[in-house]
Order: C-alpha cells, then sequence, then structure tokens
C-alpha cells in the first residue's frame, strides 16, 4: 500500500482505500478528484461578477447560502469545482463555507486591492493553490466533473 507525506500532515500514514497521495499538492484526496487549475480558479473569480449582476445580487446571495451546503458557491458550482477539508477528508460544512466566504472573502473586498493581490500570490505560489480565503477555512478547491464528492 502507497505511503503519503503530506508536509507532515500525512507522515507516513497508509492512503486510505478510495483515495489518492497527490504528489504535486501533498494532500490525500479522493480517487477521480483533482486539485483545481490556476486558470480555473481565476475563472470562478471572474465568473462571480456577471453571477451577481444577472442574478441582481440578492439571487446571487440566495444561491450562495444554498451552495455553501454543498461545499460550493454558486461560481464553483457552475465550473464543476467544490471546497475540500483535508484534514477530516470531507466537503466543508456549511458554517466552514461560510466563514470561508465571509470572513475570508469579504476581508479580502474591504482590505482592498493588496490583500487580493497576496491572496492572488499566495494561490499561484502554493503547492495546495490556496488562496487567503482557503487559508482562513482550511479548505482547498478541487475539480469534481463526475460529482463523486458527496453534497
Amino acid at each position: 500500500m502507497p505511503l503519503g507525506y503530506g508536509y507532515g500532515q500525512y507522515a507516513e500514514e497508509p492512503v486510505p482505500p478510495g483515495m489518492f497521495f497527490d504528489e504535486q499538492s501533498g494532500l490525500l484526496l479522493p480517487q477521480g478528484i483533482e486539485l483545481a487549475s490556476i486558470g480555473r480558479r481565476i475563472g470562478a473569480f471572474f465568473l462571480t461578477i456577471p453571477l451577481v449582476i444577472v442574478t441582481l445580487g440578492i439571487g446571487y446571495i440566495v444561491w450562495a447560502l444554498i451552495a455553501w451546503g454543498h461545499g460550493q458557491t454558486p461560481a464553483l458550482q457552475v465550473l464543476g469545482m467544490r471546497c475540500w477539508t483535508p484534514g477530516p477528508r470531507r466537503v466543508p460544512s456549511w458554517r466552514r463555507m461560510a466563514l470561508r466566504e465571509v470572513v475570508g472573502g469579504i476581508a479580502e473586498c474591504i482590505l482592498g486591492f493588496v490583500t487580493l493581490l497576496l491572496s492572488f500570490v499566495l494561490m499561484v505560489t502554493s503547492h495546495e493553490r490556496k488562496a487567503l480565503h482557503d487559508y482562513v477555512a482550511g479548505t482547498v478547491v478541487v475539480r469534481d466533473p463526475n460529482k463523486i464528492l458527496p453534497s
């Protein structure tokens, strides 16, 4: 059985059935899932703007509140991505998604361009492709095109 060494996270822990060790990120991920690419992450960021406009803002908020229960944001949902919590190895709860989006996302908006730039640099340079709000919530964004992860 292969062993995973996720930056001290999974030192010499056997890889559980249905999971695989992603050498690029150092994470244990479910089979059939891959870490979302930087391009997809950037696409989700820019897709948020037209989604807010088309849904007149309030529709976006309602959609987001529902999507958080599935470990997604509206943009992640449209692009076939979802958040994953590596520690407990599951889709994040609604509360964790609220923390990610409200505390992390709003902080990026309120603190402005410098924080947004820092978030982008973190996402591009980290092995796990984590933006600032992912660090706040302890999540990573994965591509789940076949909807393998439970909602």
